[in-house]
């Protein structure tokens, strides 16, 4: 069965389509995962590169509820794995090599995703549009800005966790009842699944390319819809048999 025919119906039209940023509108998790490789070149001469991605996989999960997620959290495990793999005995030339490894991850090339921009210049006459991310503060503005795709957006959240309680806040802002909001992102456990408890709608695109805290068995939602990029969304959501009842 193809993506676009699951669930045939959404309950009702949305009136606000939020989307997530990093790895739905734009590359992210793949510039982590390539300054990952090379932390586990920079520890060779230490341990097997499985034992070094086992040990900052360990301390990033250790330090988010104190450091959150972003660059800026991930430089500091980068430097807090490295002196536990070299017992503290990490040499200044190295630590200076894995800050350098931290900052270029804090401003990556942007580069959107395939039919990002069209998608939104589509939808943009029809829908409000909002965006939800979660991250540093500053990473996440500084991305958006870069990005280009400001102007689509009435309204942006950037939050240290996408959870219930952050969606919660998102639709009292919004002045919305949860059935009239829809979100779209990559990632099941922070995208979808919050918005789908709180019985909002949701379009999910999966990504061969996720961190792996964020792994989520999908599941079968009467309120989810599953699509294979992007640039399928304007056709799902300007197609008026795409709603079981429109108000």
């Amino acid at each position: 069965m193809d993506a676009m025919e699951n669930n045939a119906f959404f309950s009702v039209r949305p009136k606000v389509v939020c989307f997530d940023a990093d790895d739905t509108l734009w590359r992210n998790e793949e510039y982590y995962q390539e300054a990952e490789q090379r932390f586990c070149d920079l520890m060779a001469g230490y341990c097997v590169r499985e034992k070094a991605m086992e040990a900052l996989y360990k301390t990033e999960i250790g330090n988010l509820d104190l450091l959150g997620y972003g660059s800026k959290s991930f430089t500091i495990s980068l430097i807090e794995t490295a002196l536990i793999l070299t017992r503290h005995q990490l040499p200044n030339t190295l630590l200076q090599e894995l800050i350098a490894l931290g900052k270029e991850n804090i401003a990556p090339p942007m580069e959107l995703l395939p039919h990002a921009k069209e998608m939104l210049l589509k939808l943009a006459p029809h829908y409000r549009l909002a965006l939800a991310t979660k991250g540093d503060l500053r990473d996440q503005e500084r991305k958006l800005e870069r990005s280009g795709l400001a102007p689509f957006f009435e309204y942006v959240s950037i939050v240290s966790e996408k959870n219930g309680r952050s969606y919660q806040k998102i639709l009292h802002d919004l002045s919305l009842p949860p059935v009239e909001f829809l979100m779209v992102g990559n990632s099941f456990k922070s995208d979808i699944l919050p918005v789908l408890e709180l019985g909002a709608q949701a379009v999910y695109i999966p990504s061969s390319v996720l961190w792996m805290y964020e792994h989520s068995d999908p599941i079968e939602h009467a309120m989810l819809k599953t699509i294979t990029h992007i640039g399928q969304l304007p056709e799902l959501l300007l197609t008026e048999n795409s709603f079981g009842h429109i108000p």
